[in-house]
């Protein structure tokens, strides 16, 4: 057998320099730091399980990790939900290429300003005195004002959907149009309701797409921070904000622990999903 000439080594060089210096270095590097030890304001470079050691001895870790695992399963619920709906009605139901690039557009809109001012942004409407709140108590549905709408885990979640649902449309879409029409053709001919359709080939056929959609919206909500600060108002926990609240008090092997942590946690869940669904055929 002829092994591989010596120019393909030379051409895939550059992406191995790429995912050296952008992926394993900084990945080895925040792997060591964890094992550091710190005192005060100075690290000691040496190796130490005291990182580790607290991080699993305190109940808050737990408990943390599981509120952000909850918010995380909420929102790729409602951002599956929601994917797949306008997925479906962008692949089947809009005929014309030029009106799925114009829908396609309106759905990016958002992503045209910063994910912080997206979020500022609902403040106002979701506020005690908010558009939402005034609406609610002038037409005498509420006798006061809902106060779980801001600064809640409710809030958190929202603008987790607003922020990540693209993520789960694009890939769904990419699923649902490579779907044989003619499947869809020949079940409706035999009697099939449009429910059955998207129950028995629609979703199976998209379930590639569900998978990588659920990759990305996962990955993110598990490492935000910002979403978390701000729309929690402090009365929502994650696991990317402890993550953060350590890098302020400067105990980068605490954090560093921490983010090693996390990151098996999510490649596990990440593993999970794509142990379920075969998300070759989608590449």
């Amino acid at each position: 057998m002829i092994g591989p000439r010596p120019a393909a080594y030379w051409q895939v060089a550059p992406l191995v320099a790429v995912l050296a210096g952008f992926v394993v270095f900084p990945l080895g590097a925040i792997v060591v730091a964890s094992f550091w030890d710190y005192e005060n304001y100075r690290l000691v470079p040496t190796f130490v399980l005291r990182n580790y050691a607290e991080l699993f001895a305190s109940h808050v870790t737990y408990v943390t990790y599981l509120h952000t695992i909850l918010l995380a399963a909420l929102a790729w619920a409602c951002t599956l939900l929601l994917g797949f709906t306008v997925a479906y009605f962008l692949a089947f139901h809009v005929r014309t290429t030029i009106w799925r690039t114009v829908l396609f557009l309106l759905c990016t809109i958002p992503f045209w300003t910063s994910n912080i001012i997206r979020m500022i942004a609902w403040i106002p409407f979701l506020g005690r005195h908010g558009i939402v709140n005034s609406v609610l108590l002038a037409t005498g549905l509420i006798g006061q004002p809902l106060e779980f709408l801001l600064f809640s885990d409710f809030a958190v979640v929202l603008a987790f959907v607003h922020l990540y649902t693209l993520f789960m449309v694009v890939p769904i879409f990419n699923s649902m149009m490579r779907i044989d029409r003619s499947l869809i053709e020949a079940a409706a001919d035999g009697g099939a309701t449009p429910w059955r359709v998207v129950r028995e080939i629609v979703v199976p056929l998209s379930k590639p797409g569900m998978a990588i959609g659920s990759v990305f919206v996962v990955s993110l909500v598990m490492g935000d921070f910002v979403t978390v600060r701000l729309m929690g108002g402090g009365k929502s926990a994650a696991v990317g904000l402890m993550l953060a609240n350590s890098l302020s008090l400067l105990q980068y092997p605490q954090a560093a622990a921490g983010a090693v942590v996390l990151l098996v946690v999510v490649l596990g869940i990440v593993g999970t999903i794509l142990t379920m669904v075969d998300v070759r055929k989608e590449l």
